[in-house]
């Protein structure tokens, strides 16, 4: 039995029901061989009792060999068809679970999976990354703020330290009630304290470094922190979906280099495109530049990058600004007053 992993789907792992490869090789037989088993695609909620799941051939889904954990009740399969819906019992919001399940195609070659996905959350509220720091010190590290700007539920909203496609940390909320106007921190580089846990009930429960009693705060497991001078956050309703909101942020100009547009990096210009392809990000032109960008220069641990006090969004720069030392605001509303240098 051969394992092979499928890029770009979490925590799946599939078990091909043949000992072949699916590339290229030499035949004789026949063309109307077929040896591939379906390859999964895609498992996403459509629904509070829905799951969606994708193949690159018809296929169906094995009942007896179809299972999710944590348990829930399944219901019905479709199929057979390149897209499978599963019903059943309904999901909590942001809730971790895994579908393990076997799929078979017109030929009767097998796949065995198990892919991750989070319970259906049809009550996300409209969000804004609303402050943050990428210059933090000791006492003051990397935050991100998150202003709630009508109530529902963070479950499985999901805050990436750069795009779905390439981040390098990310953190999906658990289910968690937050009303209008509600804060959430973001807490990037954690030290280890056991005081520095993620508050879904209580407000004040959480201990550490700018920990608010007036914000919900949550830290990123093993976060090193914020790339200091060019980067990007995005914003999205669950992983899979679509793009709530993202800041592009840099020191860099189109003549910093000949390469990657002045980004530095493939990865950054890469980014920064994704950002703009989601609509998270307004570039002036018909293309992303570094010019385009939140300049984070001047930037500290206490001198944080924020909205105004109203929170304007127009998806660019001009929605930013940095305030004077010590005028960062986490868990409370924006200062308006303006870094000069």
């Amino acid at each position: 039995m051969k394992i092979v992993r499928i890029p770009g789907l979490l925590g799946l792992l599939v078990l091909l029901g043949v000992a072949v490869a699916c590339g290229p090789f030499q035949d004789t037989r026949p063309s109307e061989v077929d040896l591939c088993p379906p390859q999964l695609q895609a498992v996403f909620t459509t629904g509070p009792s829905e799951l969606s799941v994708e193949f690159d051939e018809d296929a169906t889904l094995v009942p007896d060999k179809t299972k999710i954990s944590p348990p829930l009740a399944i219901t019905e399969i479709t199929g057979p068809g390149k897209r499978i819906v599963i019903r059943g019992e309904s999901q909590t919001p942001g809730r971790l679970y895994t579908l393990e399940a076997e799929a078979e195609d017109a030929k009767g070659n097998r796949a065995s999976f198990m892919a991750d996905f989070y319970g259906y959350n049809g009550r996300v509220p409209r969000l804004l990354i609303n402050e943050f720091t990428t210059q933090g010190s000791g006492n003051h590290p990397d935050v991100v703020e998150l202003k709630a700007l009508t109530a529902g539920s963070m479950g499985g909203v999901v805050l990436f330290q750069g795009t779905p496609s390439s981040f390098d940390n990310r953190i999906v909320f658990p289910p968690l009630e937050v009303a209008q106007g509600a804060f959430i921190l973001v807490h990037c580089r954690p030290s280890g304290d056991p005081a520095e846990m993620n508050e879904t009930e209580d407000m004040t429960a959480s201990k550490g470094f700018d920990a608010s009693d007036s914000a919900w705060d949550l830290w990123i497991a093993d976060g090193k922190g914020l790339s200091g001078n060019n980067g990007v956050l995005s914003l999205y309703d669950r992983p899979g979906g679509k793009c709530l909101d993202g800041v592009l942020y840099s020191n860099r100009t189109s003549q910093s280099d000949e390469l990657y547009r002045g980004f530095g990096s493939e990865e950054t210009l890469n980014r920064a495109e994704e950002l703009v392809l989601a609509g998270g990000w307004r570039p002036a032109g018909a293309r992303v530049s570094p010019e385009d960008a939140v300049n984070p220069e001047g930037s500290t641990g206490t001198r944080s990058i924020c909205r105004s006090s109203s929170s304007a969004d127009t998806d660019s720069a001009e929605d930013w600004h940095i305030v004077p030392t010590r005028k960062a605001t986490f868990g409370a509303e924006n200062s308006d007053e303006v870094y000069a240098p």
